[in-house]
């Protein structure tokens, strides 16, 4: 397995996953640039743990002055 798939595999994904969720619940929503921040990851992965997220139909995306990403209503 190469290097770069090794940093960005599924259980480092998934991990990131639980972050950006537990962000979210934290703060609420966010633009993808503050929740990036708040992840303390790099943008790339945040994306793809937001990717996974959204497949599992877990979040809700806000468009108005700017773009935000939160946690559907369970």
């Amino acid at each position: 397995m190469a290097i770069a798939e090794a940093l960005t595999g599924p259980a480092v994904i998934g991990e990131t996953a639980g972050v950006v969720w537990k962000v979210l619940a934290a703060k609420g929503p966010l633009s993808l640039t503050k929740l990036t921040k708040e992840c303390e990851a790099p943008k790339d992965l945040v994306l793809q743990a937001v990717g996974w997220l959204a497949r599992e139909d877990k979040l809700v995306f806000e468009e108005g002055r700017t773009k935000t990403i939160g946690l559907k209503d369970c």
